[in-house]
């Protein structure tokens, strides 16, 4: 399962840098170990370096997508999108997840056609591409995670969690081809199994990137202590009695939110206006999160509805 994610004290335009730099390295990164695992797979007889070669390769399009996700998000709000691109993000993010689940199917139903085949034993070299492979994944997990949790990227968690699962599915195939090798007639079909182990690590990674991404699609609320930041942030401008009600929805890589707000009912129009503007503005300085509010004032202590005179 993956967690909702909220962006602690980076700004928008932060973030994204931040998220095409691990992005853009990510694509060299992968490149290198899709190559050498494609390589020494077919060279070496390793069903299993070689489904690893293809799910790296599929990183290396996960990442690329990745980077035209944040590039697209980039771009400012204009007439028909006011809300900004930054959707375009959390799509790619989907997008991704959909891709992992149909590689890691493919990988998997492969793997067990070709289970029951006789076939001679993989080179005991098949097992170095896996064993960097696990050490540089680690590594960019590792780094992916930090930087989505401090941009709340979706896209950049999803390629996270791709990674730790890459990281997993490592760890399967070394088992998997270490045996093979040990005994290559007792664990004939260990090398197959290691690449079945593969795919169905990589379908349960795609699956839990669709619920994390969809979630934001269909604007899901924002984590409890972001709307209790929020709400205290509010309420420490002068003016304000109190918040009726809260709302909000994740677009990219921040929030918007709906605020309706109490004021004493017997101010100016003007008054209550000044008073939201305030309030929109210690918002948005207090908690980076949210990108943007709509605050809508009500009045309260009236002890009644105001009659109109005249």
């Amino acid at each position: 399962m993956i967690a909702a994610h909220t962006p602690s004290s980076v700004t928008r335009a932060q973030g994204l840098q931040s998220g095409r730099r691990v992005a853009a390295v990510s694509v060299g990164v992968n490149a290198v170990l899709a190559a050498s695992n494609l390589v020494v797979g077919a060279r070496g007889g390793s069903l299993t370096v070689l489904a690893s070669g293809i799910e790296f390769a599929a990183d290396v399009v996960a990442s690329l997508a990745v980077l035209f996700g944040f590039w697209y998000a980039s771009r400012p709000a204009d007439s028909r999108h006011p809300y900004g691109h930054g959707r375009a993000e959390t799509l790619t993010g989907l997008l991704i997840g959909v891709a992992l689940f149909g590689i890691g199917g493919a990988i998997a139903l492969h793997a067990v056609r070709d289970m029951h085949g006789v076939h001679p034993p993989p080179a005991a070299y098949t097992l170095w591409p896996l064993a960097v492979a696990l050490a540089v994944k680690t590594m960019l997990m590792a780094t992916k995670m930090r930087v989505s949790r401090r941009t709340g990227s979706q896209a950049l968690l999803a390629d996270a969690w791709n990674d730790s699962v890459d990281v997993l599915s490592s760890i399967a195939a070394i088992i998997a081809l270490g045996l093979t090798l040990y005994d290559p007639t007792r664990f004939r079909a260990a090398d197959h199994v290691g690449g079945m182990l593969v795919g169905i690590f990589v379908i349960i990674a795609g699956l839990g990137v669709i619920r994390a991404t969809s979630l934001d699609l269909i604007d899901t609320m924002p984590p409890d202590d972001l709307l209790d930041d929020v709400r205290r942030a509010a309420c420490r401008v002068d003016g304000v009695r109190g918040v009726e009600k809260l709302l909000g929805r994740k677009t990219g890589l921040q929030y918007h939110v709906d605020l309706h707000l109490e004021v004493d009912g017997w101010i100016s129009v003007d008054e209550g206006h000044a008073i939201a503007t305030v309030v929109r503005e210690r918002i948005r300085l207090d908690v980076p999160a949210v990108s943007d509010v709509l605050v809508h004032v009500e009045p309260t202590g009236l002890g009644g509805p105001v009659l109109r005179q005249g």
